[in-house]
């Protein structure tokens, strides 16, 4: 195992709207390492999001909305070496600093995410557990609620996240294995239950599946991206 260098800064990208519910921990939770900064890409909050990052003493940037066009607006303000994109309703783990700088280390690994679990007691949650990790360790495929992380360098040389209106992580996650291994970190993070809970584990899972086929099958990711809201509105009005 390669050591650690803790003098490679780590900059934490947090991409939000209308989060103020859940800002604080996560905040918080990552304020918990040493050599860090945190960048909340606010993509125009109206709920006090970005008021209350503030008075946390965090650094907001303003941005156009959408997930791909924040977290790049956030990793050109970033002066670390590494870049961590975190969601807004996703915990990191104690150690992930050391965990993210000793994975790096390896020459051969371009990027790494974290196991996930979800905060919600829940037989069907425990499944979508395995099958996310299952699929994160063996087919190297993590998406963006396991906290991506890479070296800044790396993240420029692959154009970051594309512009997509969905997809971004999952076609980012592509490129990057093309460059090189992307370790699993065995230390899980911790993300809300919120996107099962609001239609259901059995349709939020098939409504993904059906989106990634779509987009392997060359549909345009606009029209994906249109017919995915239409389904999380559609349940939310059931």
């Amino acid at each position: 195992m390669s050591p650690e260098n803790p003098n490679l800064k780590i900059s934490i990208i947090i991409p939000v709207l209308n989060e103020a519910p859940t800002i604080a921990p996560v905040i918080s939770t990552a304020l918990e390492a040493k050599n860090v900064e945190i960048i909340v890409a606010d993509g125009g909050s109206s709920d006090g999001t970005a008021d209350l990052a503030k008075s946390l003493g965090i650094r907001v940037i303003s941005t156009a909305p959408g997930r791909a066009t924040q977290m790049n607006a956030g990793a050109a303000a970033a002066t670390g070496e590494i870049l961590l994109f975190l969601h807004a309703d996703t915990l990191l783990p104690r150690g992930y600093d050391s965990c993210a700088r000793r994975a790096l280390a390896n020459p051969c690994t371009v990027a790494g995410a974290f196991e996930l679990k979800i905060d919600a007691r829940r037989l069907s949650l425990r499944l979508v557990e395995k099958g996310v990790n299952w699929r994160s360790n063996f087919l190297q495929m993590p998406y963006g609620d396991q906290a991506i992380f890479l070296n800044a360098a790396t993240f420029d040389k692959i154009g970051g996240f594309p512009d997509l209106p969905l997809m971004e992580d999952f076609e980012f996650v592509r490129r990057l294995k093309k460059q090189g291994r992307i370790e699993i970190v065995p230390h899980p993070v911790l993300t809300s239950a919120r996107r099962w809970q609001q239609i259901g584990v059995i349709k939020t899972t098939a409504i993904n599946q059906i989106v990634i086929i779509g987009y392997f099958f060359g549909v345009s990711p606009d029209r994906l991206a249109f017919w995915y809201k239409g389904q999380k509105k559609n349940s939310s009005e059931n």
